[in-house]
């Protein structure tokens, strides 16, 4: 009796398929392949992140500083699912992440003792939904919580599948923070260490300048710059980058003295910036020269559609200016790395 009925539900099943043929397997592929939007699915489309030893990733995290800004670096860390949470975890105060990066003149963002409730990311709009526990009411300062705020943000946009970011507590929206710190609605990257006033700017970009941590340990730090451009573009932000770092920011550049910036052009995908110095021996040495270099890409590295940079002097290769250095660079991948 028991055969019998195998075989019955055996011939069946054959009839089902043979009516309905292909459609009926493609139905069931897709019940089986179709994914929640709301599953954290972490793509990388970006060469640079993927490692030889496939255990590790490379991920920008951001970091602050003593004084006061948010730093991105470069680390490797382990690739797990849900690598998103643990990309926050390494910008969480604990004992382990700042003796590591403490090492290096900078601390973490996230106070300690907060957790990671939940995370998703919706794969159609982007947008990724954090629930953090009440520890993350713990900063010190409002300076802390808007770097806070800002270092998560732009730590999880670091991910291409995450434009925005909306953050919970306890599973709750909450309209501000201790400090006054809004997070009521998703945000995305917005004015990172702002050291001048942009209510009265036509336009604002972002520069890279250098910052340090009591002299021994420096790395590039993004500055938003409000601008009396109408729209800021490229020349405008070598303009900036080239006349210094803004007065008691405590920053600098990697443009040696007496440089000066003439121009820019962009050609199939290369930045030709025309500069001029006063004393061209100060560019001979290929250590100074590439600084310089990587300096002026990570500002242009705003902006799409520059691959390299090549540097003319009054209009002339280097070559033809006489010096014995390689001129063109790939734009840098990561500003800071450990």
């Amino acid at each position: 009796m028991y055969i019998k009925r195998l075989f019955i539900l055996a011939i069946v099943l054959v009839l089902a398929v043979s009516l309905f043929g292909c459609k009926t397997i493609d139905t069931m592929k897709d019940l089986i392949t179709n994914e929640d939007p709301d599953i954290e699915i972490i793509r990388s489309d970006e060469d640079e992140n993927i490692l030889e030893d496939a255990s590790l990733r490379n991920t920008v995290l951001y970091y602050q500083n003593e004084n006061g800004y948010l730093v991105p670096v470069k680390r490797k860390i382990p690739w797990e699912e849900g690598i998103a949470k643990a990309a926050l975890k390494n910008i969480m105060d604990s004992p382990i992440v700042r003796e590591d990066i403490g090492s290096i003149g900078l601390n973490p963002i996230i106070p300690s003792g907060t957790e990671i409730i939940g995370m998703s990311i919706n794969q159609d709009t982007g947008l990724c939904k954090v629930d953090f526990s009440n520890g993350i009411m713990n900063c010190q300062s409002k300076k802390d919580e808007e770097n806070m705020i800002k270092g998560v943000v732009y730590t999880l946009t670091e991910f291409a599948n995450i434009k925005e970011v909306q953050i919970m507590i306890d599973g709750k929206m909450v309209s501000e923070l201790k400090y006054g710190t809004k997070i009521n609605t998703p945000l995305a990257r917005k004015d990172i260490n702002v050291v001048e006033n942009l209510k009265d700017a036509a336009s604002k970009i972002t520069v890279y300048y250098k910052g340090t941590s009591n002299g021994e340990y420096e790395y590039y730090v993004p500055v938003t710059v409000p601008t009396l451009a109408p729209n800021a573009d490229i020349n405008t932000s070598l303009e900036i980058l080239f006349d210094g770092a803004p007065e008691l920011s405590g920053l600098y550049t990697d443009i040696p003295y007496g440089v000066e910036f003439q121009g820019v052009e962009i050609s199939n995908g290369v930045a030709y910036v025309d500069i001029i110095a006063q004393d061209i021996s100060t560019l001979s040495e290929q250590t100074v020269f590439n600084k310089m270099v990587k300096n002026i890409g990570l500002t242009l590295k705003e902006f799409s559609g520059v691959e390299y940079v090549e540097i003319l002097l009054d209009g002339k290769t280097v070559e033809e200016a006489g010096l014995d250095i390689n001129s063109q660079d790939a734009m840098p991948v990561f500003a800071n790395e450990y």
